[in-house]
């Protein structure tokens, strides 16, 4: 089947749920103002209108949702509800109303139930009178004359007239799912006008993302402050106590014992070299020195040679990325891999890197037993949250059984530009 007919036949489908779905607005609509007008009522009118609101919030949701399948993306406009508050309390009821996007959801219900009605009805009439003119003949043959009227012959009265129609049909039909997705885009460009969040909408939306942001890469570091205060506590610095205290022994007993103060030196001279390998492994969390040499590129690949799984990078960058994104575009993808080798069982694991549009797309497959969960503490809400500092997304599919995918994205630009190809490791 044509690429052109499924998303044709899909665009079918969307109109007649546009249809089904635009058939529930005008009796939100009453709710709505049922509740409304049941304000004054005490505790009756503030606990109906958040209720009735969240009805309309789901109905304008799925319009939403068929929106983005069209490919007009929406974005949801309405304010954060507010903390530790009751359903049907002052607080919920004054967020509901206050918000500007409540109202513009209830104007957008009786216009968006005629424009959904009319284009849905028009995508699906129009395949649907295309398939009548393909079954006609057949059906004139079984009937007989002077039944139906179709296309530009209006009375179908002999066998060469209904065979004029099967052309017809088949234009019409074609026509039909040709022009679906296109309907489809314009109910979802009208939707946007009344559904997509306003300017102030938009920056005050901006604003709360950032606080939250700017909140969790506060923790973030507080964290890796603390993780780095440990190791070094822990490690290199009692190494370094304990190098001090073999020194000044040797200092001691070096004129009475010079055998003893020999053998001290040597454990002095091993363990300041264990100290340094700490501290470059330590360095290395912060920083890897082969990021800063070879690139985001060239650290991933080091990074999959190192691992237990067979790991194939598939990776298209022509430059280099800002210091501060390539260093989380990094670690997201080491905590990533890391995930993959310890919970996954994969057998192999891809990573594919592409820049493109101003935005770096990172995706990370595996074969393994799938059922990822960010909830469940393995490591990829801290992913999210790195990524979010920089504006940046992470979705997860990994349903029971697998695959696992795992696909990043963070808008950054690119400078340096230089070719790259494919490498794969085993």
């Amino acid at each position: 089947m044509a690429p052109w007919v499924r998303r044709g036949l899909r665009s079918v489908g969307a109109g007649l749920a546009a249809i089904g779905l635009s058939l529930t607005n005008v009796p939100l609509l009453v709710l709505s103002v049922v509740a409304l007008v049941l304000v004054p009522v005490p505790f009756l009118g503030m606990a109906l209108v958040p209720w009735t609101t969240r009805l309309v919030r789901r109905r304008t949701d799925l319009e939403r949702r068929l929106a983005a399948r069209a490919g007009v993306p929406v974005a949801r406009p309405y304010q954060p509800p507010p903390e530790r508050s009751v359903p049907g309390g002052w607080r919920r009821f004054r967020w509901v109303v206050t918000d500007p996007a409540t109202w513009r959801d209830l104007a957008w219900l009786v216009p968006g139930a005629l424009v959904g009605i009319i284009l849905g009805a028009i995508t699906l009439a129009v395949p649907l009178y295309g398939l009548a003119g393909l079954t006609l003949t057949p059906v004139w043959i079984w009937l007989g004359t002077d039944w139906y009227g179709y296309g530009t012959v209006w009375s179908v009265d002999s066998l060469g007239e209904a065979l004029l129609c099967v052309p017809q049909g088949a234009a019409i039909l074609a026509v039909g799912l040709w022009s679906a997705p296109w309907l489809r885009r314009v109910d979802a460009f009208f939707d946007r006008l009344l559904l997509a969040p306003t300017r102030a909408a938009e920056l005050r939306l901006r604003v709360t993302q950032l606080t939250v942001t700017r909140a969790d890469t506060v923790d973030a570091q507080a964290a890796e402050l603390r993780r780095i205060e440990r190791d070094l506590h822990d490690g290199v610095q009692a190494r370094l106590v304990s190098l001090g205290m073999m020194i000044g022994l040797a200092d001691e007993l070096i004129d009475r014992d010079p055998a003893a103060a020999h053998e001290l030196l040597a454990e002095a001279r091993e363990s300041s070299g264990t100290a340094l390998v700490e501290l470059r492994h330590l360095v290395r969390g912060i920083h890897p020195p082969v990021l800063a040499e070879r690139g985001l590129e060239g650290a991933v690949r080091a990074l999959a040679l190192s691992l237990p799984v067979p790991i194939t990078v598939d990776a298209e960058l022509p430059g280099r990325l800002d210091t501060p994104v390539e260093s989380a575009a990094y670690f997201a993808l080491a905590e990533t891999l890391t995930n993959v080798v310890r919970h996954s069982r994969a057998r192999h694991a891809w990573v594919s890197l592409r820049h493109a549009e101003g935005r770096l797309t990172m995706v990370v497959t595996d074969d393994g037993a799938g059922g990822a969960d960010c909830a469940a503490g393995t490591g990829l809400r801290g992913i999210e949250r790195r990524l979010a500092a920089f504006d940046g997304t992470m979705t997860l599919s990994s349903p029971p059984g697998g695959p696992t995918v795992v696909t990043m994205e963070l808008p950054c630009a690119l400078s340096s530009p230089r070719t790259t190809h494919s490498f794969a490791t085993d």
